[in-house]
């Protein structure tokens, strides 16, 4: 069964609710009446009701199942603002609060948060700042989760590989990418892998020796610490990691085997690059950035994506929602 095949059969009955902020973009409009239609999410969109209605009729879209909601005539806003002043903490008074919340990025944050909305998908008009902020605000990270991380579910056919962090920490320390492991290794068993994970460097096992390359020596024995149960090994180069053959010359006694699905990548730097070069010399469809490490999911858009990029991240976060 493909990826997709699976997560929609995961969605069946599960009524999940994803909230869309840019309701006027016509990718995310387009993606929303395929969503509608299938029933399997109920798409929420933000945003002048009109405005939306009118120019889903210049498309051709119907929005049939979806709904939508106008923050700035919202009718439940006076109960919105006191939950967010609430989880706030007195970082924001009632008045700050009501103007931050027709910010379309925070106030479906809150849906999220308020449990009117099982995920959020932003970012088709928004940076990542825009979306991500809000979600660290209110949703905050898990439980022994100090930061968040983006990862990429790289398809080609029947293949599927993890890779981290390709989105959000630009010099993870060795317990930012400890932690970012033992994440990664959850979405790769959300989305049917069974994790073995491969600690990145331009080493392989003391090949070399550099504060670089002892952060990931770090980073793997704090993984190891923070899952005692997970198959993760490291510092690899990546042919070390995934070539059967090289590793048995480079790495004979590791549990990797030449057999990673999870790769964590010791920089934003090289995991954007390594990414990236999959997907345009490798062919790979590069699925996300997801973000992980938060309470409920959030996920963010390229500007760039197009209407089947949208579809797919709303299906994934919508399967987040429900694990």
């Amino acid at each position: 069964m493909s990826l997709f095949s699976s997560i929609k059969e995961s969605l069946k009955s599960k009524n999940t609710k994803i909230v869309f902020p840019e309701g006027t973009d016509s990718r995310i409009l387009a993606a929303a009446g395929r969503l509608a239609s299938e029933g399997l999410v109920t798409p929420i969109l933000l945003g002048d009701e009109e405005q939306i209605k009118e120019l889903a009729k210049s498309q051709g879209v119907v929005l049939e199942g979806a709904h939508i909601i106008n923050p700035a005539t919202y009718s439940e806003m006076n109960a919105m603002v006191q939950a967010f002043v609430e989880r706030r903490k007195g970082k924001s008074t009632e008045e700050q609060a009501r103007e931050i919340l027709l910010d379309e990025n925070y106030f479906g944050t809150m849906l999220v948060h308020m449990e009117l909305a099982g995920g959020l998908v932003s970012g088709a008009a928004h940076s990542t700042a825009d979306t991500v902020r809000p979600a660290l605000q209110l949703i905050k990270t898990k439980p022994g989760v100090k930061k968040t991380s983006g990862v990429f579910i790289m398809v080609r056919e029947e293949e599927k590989y993890v890779f981290a962090d390709c989105a959000i920490n630009i010099s993870p320390s060795s317990q930012d990418l400890a932690e970012i492991a033992v994440e990664s290794a959850k979405t790769a068993e959300l989305f049917g892998l069974e994790p073995r994970v491969a600690m990145l460097s331009f080493s392989t096992k003391g090949s070399a020796v550099s504060p670089e390359t002892e952060k990931v020596v770090e980073a793997t024995s704090l993984a190891k610490q923070l899952d005692p149960n997970l198959l993760v090994d490291g510092e690899f180069q990546f042919d070390a990691a995934f070539v059967p053959s090289v590793a048995a010359k480079k790495a004979p006694d590791s549990p990797i085997k030449g057999d990673a699905n999870v790769f964590i990548f010791p920089s934003l730097e090289a995991g954007n690059i390594g990414y990236k070069i999959a997907q345009r010399l490798g062919k790979f469809e590069a699925i996300g950035p997801i973000l992980q490490g938060l309470n409920k999911p959030v996920n963010d858009l390229s500007r760039g994506c197009n209407e089947e990029d949208v579809y797919k991240l709303a299906l994934i976060t919508a399967a987040q929602s429900v694990s």
